[in-house]
């Protein structure tokens, strides 16, 4: 899937294909900011627009944006497979080790 990245954000690509336009959403947050465009170039440069709007409407209303990844999420696994990555880990943190092998699988799928 190809997806828009700007300032952090990262937005969709879809197309309409009765109304002939393409169109897309912020993904990744819980608040709803979408764009569209009849061109790429001019769907890129409105999920730009989008960002920036969002990003000024919340500094106007005192509110914090959204972020798509805030650095935290709640992964649910096995007994066995909690048990066994806590053994494995030994002194290093059960964060610290899960970060580790997502870095690992991450650039192995990255090159």
């Amino acid at each position: 899937m190809t997806l828009l990245k700007y300032k952090g954000y990262v937005g969709t690509i879809e197309p309409d294909l009765e109304n002939n336009v393409l169109f897309g959403k912020l993904a990744y947050i819980r608040d709803l900011v979408t764009y569209e465009a009849q061109t790429l170039p001019e769907l890129e440069q409105e999920f730009q627009n989008s960002v920036d709007l969002y990003l000024a409407d919340c500094t106007e209303l005192g509110r914090v944006p959204d972020k798509p990844f805030k650095g935290t999420f709640n992964v649910r696994i096995s007994e066995e497979l909690h048990r066994n990555a806590v053994l494995v880990a030994g002194d290093m943190s059960l964060n610290a080790f899960v970060g580790e092998a997502i870095q690992e699988k991450v650039n192995r799928l990255m090159q």
